[in-house]
């Protein structure tokens, strides 16, 4: 056309079919834009669809050749160490061997070219060139590319719930940029590097902020690793196709920490139904082939208990070795997704220590706090768990062990990250020891509020209260379970007897607080003396109990002195001693030291109303007169010594 129009026409213009020609030619230039635009835009609507396949095929060829540089770095490892994992290899993005095969009879590898045709582009780039139009070509191609890119962009809503829907957005993402390429390689200048570089970077920005919000929906850890698994095969495309991809690596930082969430509220069920299945009674073994079953999985070595004969008992009751087992199970599963992440294997063993420092710290510990405070779980449970705990305490170093295994890192190593788990493991030992404390002064508790004094009695009953006897009998049950405990090993014994003795301890100094309370509850406004004769032979079978010995190892009355200030006060009233207290008031030596003016006081104040109340006639007997007397005399003193007291401090 251009030579009709320059070379040809001028020589014929003066005839009229030529005029006309020559019009007509401006029309059929744009004609022939129109049509090559039409092309284009057929070929835009192409690549769109084809993205998907174009970017599937690109991520293959880079797994595959992901898959055969690490087979290579594997066997090169093998011929030159000793293997880094402790069992086989997780195949988590190689190829089947149906795949390996398929690969084989697929040698001819495909490219962008291979599947889309490119012509259109070509030859309307040429086109609007040779018009002198190019610009305007070229801004149309950009304008329209970076649509399509924010379509592309745009994920489904739902492609969080399955590894397909991950793919599917890798797949034409990749499409889209392996396409950018082949334009910006096979055509001088359509598109240029800083073009490509800005596309790239918003894109970047875009998928990082899709990808953090749909892994956070993810709940299923297997999911999030397959995520991890395609964002390292995008990753290694795109970067094969020189695009810079460090913030994709920064970012699978962020989902690893996901995965250890998804991780750790898996395994919290995981524990939880092991508690719940628990007998809490000693592991029977009845045969070496039994017990060899334990120690393979639990590392447990006790000389005294390898010399008995079967059957035998274990100290720990089977959710040790189960817990145990679990914990190496959660140690792989964490792994998993350190594989293949360009890391050291330092940095890998600093994410395998914390993460399952995590589990031991947050989520065993938790699940063990909440097993502990189950209403099912009475005193002998909470006394397995006690011994349990010392187990998996015991145990740590080997898991310590274990993950250096995996490693080949040093625990020796400045930045090695220690196992924390042995503070989990003390924290629920005080926590399982303060419930055994709980949960008999609960029991105490029950006890007490059966308790039905006449408190205006004449005279004693002569006996001990049914309710108080009733009590002792189950506080000497109690602790004969305690002592009684299949403790076979030393150890075991001196922490449960010491748990014992503190329990016994804190029942009696409850049980004494209780009935202190109980004399001077405010509510009580009356007690005769015969009440206070039989509240006295209560408080003598608490003595009697306590000096019995219910817990062997109380050094002399140790005991006995939980019931000191009772007993005290019981004596200056039963003796009716009050000049020898009042006169030793203060003295170190008092044989009534323990006795407060205040308590003294309050339960006199209560004699006084009963001495007052009673039958008219009485007033008139001297020695009822002369009682009264020495009451309101006491009374006074005791009043100044307790205003002395409130003034002095």
């Amino acid at each position: 056309m251009e030579q009709l129009e320059n070379t040809y026409i001028p020589r014929v213009s003066q005839y009229r079919f030529c005029q006309i020609m020559a019009e007509m030619l401006p029309k059929l230039r744009e004609e022939i834009k129109e049509i090559s635009m039409s092309d284009l835009k057929d070929f835009l609507e192409s690549i769109r669809k084809h993205s998907d396949k174009i970017g599937e095929t690109a991520m293959r060829q880079a797994q595959q050749h992901r898959t055969f540089n690490s087979e290579v770095q594997k066997q090169v490892t093998l011929s030159c160490a000793k293997p880094m994992y402790g069992r086989t290899p997780l195949h988590h993005n190689g190829l089947s061997a149906e795949a390996a095969d398929e690969e084989e009879m697929d040698e001819e590898v495909l490219t962008a070219q291979d599947l889309v045709d490119f012509s259109p582009v070509y030859r309307c780039l040429h086109i609007y060139t040779v018009l002198g139009d190019r610009e305007t070509f070229e801004n149309y191609y950009r304008k329209q590319r970076k649509k399509q890119a924010r379509l592309v962009l745009q994920p489904q809503s739902n492609m969080h719930e399955t590894v397909e829907g991950y793919r599917k957005y890798f797949n034409q993402i990749v499409g889209f940029f392996v396409v950018e390429d082949h334009i910006l390689h096979a055509t001088q200048g359509l598109v240029t590097r800083a073009f490509t570089d800005e596309l790239w970077n918003m894109a970047l920005s875009k998928i990082i902020a899709v990808l953090r919000t749909h892994s956070s929906y993810c709940e299923d850890p297997d999911l999030v690793l397959e995520l991890k698994n395609l964002i390292v095969i995008f990753a290694d495309t795109l970067q094969g196709y020189g695009f810079p991809v460090n913030r994709l690596f920064d970012l699978l930082f962020e989902v690893r920490d996901q995965y250890n969430e998804t991780l750790l509220k898996k395994w919290a069920l995981v524990f939880r139904d092991i508690f719940e299945q628990d007998n809490y009674s000693p592991i029977p073994v009845e045969n070496e082939e039994e017990y060899k079953a334990v120690v393979s999985r639990f590392p447990f070595h006790d000389a005294e208990i390898e010399k008995q004969q079967f059957p035998k008992k274990l100290p720990m009751s089977q959710s040790v070795p189960q817990i145990y087992s679990q914990v190496k199970e959660f140690i792989y599963a964490s792994l998993k997704f350190s594989e293949s992440l360009h890391r050291s294997s330092t940095e890998i063993d600093d994410m395998l220590r914390k993460s399952t420092n995590l589990l031991l710290t947050r989520t065993l510990s938790s699940c063990l706090q909440n097993l502990i405070k189950k209403p099912h779980i009475g005193l002998t449970e909470l006394v397995q768990i006690i011994i349990n705990t010392t187990h998996l305490e015991y145990a740590c170093k080997y898991l310590e062990d274990f993950i250096t295994n995996i490693t080949n890192v040093s625990p020796e190593t400045v930045h090695t990250t220690r196992l924390y788990g042995l503070s989990t493991f003390k924290d629920a030992r005080h926590a399982a020891e303060g419930e055994i404390y709980t949960k008999l002064n609960q029991k105490i508790d029950e006890f007490i509020q059966l308790a039905d004094y006449e408190w205006g009695m004449a005279e004693s009953d002569g006996r001990a209260s049914g309710y108080l006897m009733d009590l002792i009998n189950f506080l000497r049950s109690t602790f004969q379970v305690f002592t009684h405990l299949p403790n076979n090993n030393k150890d075991h014994a001196a922490m449960s007897g010491k748990v014992a003795q503190t329990a016994c301890m804190s029942a009696c100094k409850h049980l004494s607080t209780s009935l202190m309370q109980m004399l001077l509850d405010t509510e009580l406004k009356q007690i005769s003396m015969g009440a206070i004769e039989q509240f006295n032979l209560d408080v003598i079978q608490c003595e009697l109990f306590a000096s019995s010995e219910p817990v062997p190892g109380f050094q002399g009355d140790t005991l006995q002195l939980a019931f000191i200030d009772l007993r005290q006060l019981l004596d200056l009233f039963m003796v009716w001693d009050w000049s020898t207290y009042l006169a030793d008031y203060g003295q170190p030596t008092s044989k009534y030291l323990r006795v407060n003016p205040s308590t003294a006081l309050a339960l006199l104040e209560k004699m006084k109303d009963t001495s007052k109340k009673n039958n008219i006639f009485t007033q008139f007997r001297k020695n009822d007169r002369d009682k009264q007397k020495l009451i309101e005399t006491v009374v006074k003193q005791l009043r100044s010594l307790v205003n002395g007291m409130s003034q002095h401090s």
